[in-house]
């Protein structure tokens, strides 16, 4: 019937791309890698050093869990195959829903393993550091910040990451000043890192008793999260500790004790700050691995051959240029400056549907196509 020889067509361009997947994926040097772990953790005394055993018995899961993925994806082209040929010989329309149904969620699949093979960066697998200013304008960027934290922590739990509040300064009025999260999860930073950068927003303001259009920016650092083993060296007469009680919007985002610590990098100006744990200390120990982040993640986007290279300036080099518009009046329009790639739908937008943007900005990269800023 020709309903299914056109599934079937469909069908096959998706079995070419699954081939094709097997060699973006690497699944040979996949599979020697993980036998080569599993021969490691057999080997005499590997739980002699906890730490290290837990990382290759994460990286083993990690591989397994692609190769899995893998191997779903083709059982599900072929069962889609066999009953997309059921309906045809049985000339069952009925049958039809279900096999495009699964045609849909195969192609999604595909598209989302495709993607994967486009984080090859050195600290794509990481967790990543998110860390909002609210821009000049009061409380009106003070809220716009406020949105985009809830925004990215929508995108978050959409996608199964583990979100956790690290930092959180209040609004005078309304939404916030500044605020970190830590996001948790395979590529987080992979993902994520296309959103650094500033943000505009332009609506009529809720805080305008005239009822005028008001454009609102704020700016988004992402950072890897960095282990505590990579051979970085901040000296510690670097760095000048502030300790404060600790504040959040309803006593909701973070305890309420007097653990709070900020730390200051003198030589580069860069501040970070860390009250979610309960413990000056344990507030310390993460602010210290979110300065490693920061400094780490400039020293490799600035090509620079060391961390003492990043000069005092670098401390706004994430303040410039917008790379997306949030448009709410006279008309609805997220757009991305750098892509091009846009939505009409703001409200899913601002729920945490900004997939598209992302995947535009990770193949643009990919394929050296990242426009320049348009700003109109």
């Amino acid at each position: 019937m020709l309903q299914f020889e056109e599934l079937k067509k469909a069908l096959s361009q998706q079995e070419e791309a699954i081939k094709e997947l097997k060699d973006a994926l690497g699944l040979e040097r996949l599979r020697e890698e993980v036998e080569m772990l599993e021969h490691k953790a057999a080997e005499p005394g590997f739980w002699d050093n906890m730490e290290s055993a837990q990382k290759v018995l994460q990286k083993t899961s990690a591989l397994k869990a692609k190769d899995e993925q893998y191997t779903n994806l083709v059982a599900k082209a072929e069962d889609c195959l066999a009953l997309i040929e059921m309906g045809d010989e049985a000339e069952d329309l009925s049958l039809l829903p279900d096999a495009e149904n699964e045609i849909k969620e195969i192609t999604a699949i595909v598209e989302n393993m495709k993607l994967a093979t486009l984080l090859t960066g050195e600290y794509d697998k990481k967790n990543a550091i998110l860390t909002f200013h609210a821009g000049s304008g009061g409380t009106e960027a003070q809220d716009w910040a406020e949105m985009l934290f809830r925004m990215y922590n929508r995108w978050g739990e959409r996608h199964g990451f583990k979100v956790t509040t690290l930092d959180y300064l209040d609004g005078d009025e309304a939404g916030l000043k500044s605020a970190s999260i830590l996001v948790e999860g395979e590529n987080a930073y992979g993902y994520l890192k296309s959103e650094a950068g500033v943000h505009r927003l332009v609506r009529v303001s809720p805080f305008d008793a005239a009822g005028r259009r008001h454009t609102s920016f704020s700016s988004l650092e992402v950072m890897p999260e960095i282990d505590e083993d990579l051979s970085v060296e901040i000296n510690p007469d670097d760095i000048k500790m502030e300790v404060y009680r600790a504040s959040g919007a309803g006593g909701q985002k973070v305890n309420k004790t007097s653990s709070a610590v900020r730390l200051i990098h003198i030589p580069t100006g860069i501040v970070v700050a860390c009250q979610v744990e309960r413990s000056q200390y344990q507030n310390r120990d993460m602010a210290m691995k979110m300065l490693m982040s920061k400094l780490v993640e400039i020293k490799e986007r600035e090509h620079l051959e060391k961390i003492s290279d990043i000069k005092g300036d670098q401390k706004e080099i994430t303040w410039g240029s917008q790379i997306r518009s949030y448009v709410f009046m006279p008309y609805t329009l997220a757009k991305d400056h750098r892509t091009g790639f846009e939505s009409g739908n703001i409200n899913a937008v601002m729920d945490g549907d900004i997939d598209g943007f992302i995947t535009a900005y990770l193949k643009a990269l990919s394929q050296g196509t990242l426009g320049n800023h348009d700003y109109e």
